[in-house]
């Protein structure tokens, strides 16, 4: 065996100590510190104007004109765009004829109608001839006076005008009613041109800008296809959209800071206005608006950024790294790995409610 001097054997064991004494040493261990800790919840937002909907005409037909640009102001009741199609105003030509032949019609200076009034004025005639012989006859009668066939043909003939007469009286009210069933339709039908009419011109809703323009100049316009969009010209919402475990700790009136690309770094300040109920089954987010509290200088729609709604805040809370948890609630100490009460939390730190005291180490788990 090789003889070792003490001296070598003394720094070996001094080194073998420190290279010990460095890898303890060199795991991370930090104490619990009591900040102020704020949770909030992330979200998406696109900026899009108060009130914004599309334009729709209510015709089909050829754009003739555009009255205004895009970037305009617009007033409610300002013409936007003139469409051209004569087949409304033919079919509101014909309506009208067709309503002034009911009206003459239900009138009673037509044909048909002139016909059952003399035929009443008749019948009544012949009613009241037959009842005054058949009344006549059935008092000679009574007095053993004249034939029984005579009584009889008095009778049958008056008990036959009767019928007739209520028979002509039946078919007068029918025919009038549904006279006057065609005319009402005719109204309609005339009303309903009208308005077609009406409507090749597509006015503003509202006082706003127009943002977008979809259709120029001799393009085919229909019902179904949007020409034009309208919003407010300073009002602005925010439209966030936040992810369905967060939605459950968001109500009205809580405030958001909100950061857009086009700003940079500013931080702007919003409440928030209205949740929708309704989850995106596509994107499984769940759409949320807010209003600035003060409005940025110059916004556009479209602008997109992001969002971050306090949820709730603590001032002098204890917590730790997130980075130090193991799981959800337990941590690493020098006396071995013990569970915790979480309580909020932000991006970086977690508040330590119960478990852990601001004097005990806590170690970083290994990876």
């Amino acid at each position: 065996m090789r003889y070792i001097p003490f001296s070598y054997r003394l720094l070996f064991s001094l080194l073998l100590i420190s290279v010990f004494t460095s890898c303890n040493d060199g795991r991370e261990k930090i104490l619990p510190s009591e900040v102020t800790i704020t949770e909030s919840v992330y979200s998406s937002v696109t900026i899009q104007p108060d009130s914004l909907y599309q334009v729709y005409a209510a015709v089909g037909g050829i754009l003739d004109k555009n009255f205004v640009d895009e970037g305009d102001t617009v007033s409610r009741g300002m013409p936007i765009a003139q469409i051209i199609n004569n087949t409304p105003k033919l079919n509101m030509e014909n309506a009208k004829l067709n309503l002034e032949l009911a009206q003459e019609n239900y009138s009673g200076s037509n044909a048909i109608i002139r016909a059952l009034i003399d035929e009443i004025k008749a019948a009544e005639l012949k009613y009241k001839n037959d009842s005054v012989n058949f009344t006549r006859q059935k008092n000679l009668w009574e007095q053993n006076i004249g034939s029984k066939i005579e009584y009889e043909n008095r009778k049958l003939a008056y008990e036959l005008s009767s019928n007739n007469l209520a028979l002509l009286n039946g078919n007068f009210e029918r025919t009038k009613s549904e006279l006057k069933t065609k005319l009402r339709q005719a109204e309609n039908n005339y009303e309903t041109s009208l308005i077609a009419t009406k409507d090749f011109t597509v006015e503003s809703k509202i006082n706003g800008k127009l943002y977008a323009l979809y259709k120029n100049q001799g393009e085919i316009v229909n019902p179904m296809e949007p020409i034009a969009a309208i919003g407010s010209a300073t009002d602005f919402i925010i439209e966030m959209l936040v992810d369905e475990v967060d939605i459950v700790k968001l109500k009205v009136g809580q405030t958001a800071l909100i950061t857009l690309d086009a700003y940079g770094t500013k931080v702007y300040t919003a409440v928030l206005s209205k949740i929708y109920p309704r989850k995106d089954e596509r994107s499984q987010t769940f759409k949320i608006e807010a209003l600035f509290t003060k409005l940025p200088e110059i916004l556009y729609p479209g602008l997109a950024g992001e969002g971050n709604i306090i949820v709730s805040q603590k001032e002098n809370a204890l917590t730790i790294p997130k980075e130090y948890l193991i799981g959800e609630n337990s941590v690493k100490t020098e006396e071995g790995i013990i569970e915790i009460v979480t309580g909020i939390e932000d991006m970086e730190r977690v508040e330590v409610r119960s478990g852990l005291d601001a004097n005990t180490y806590i170690l970083k788990p290994e990876e």
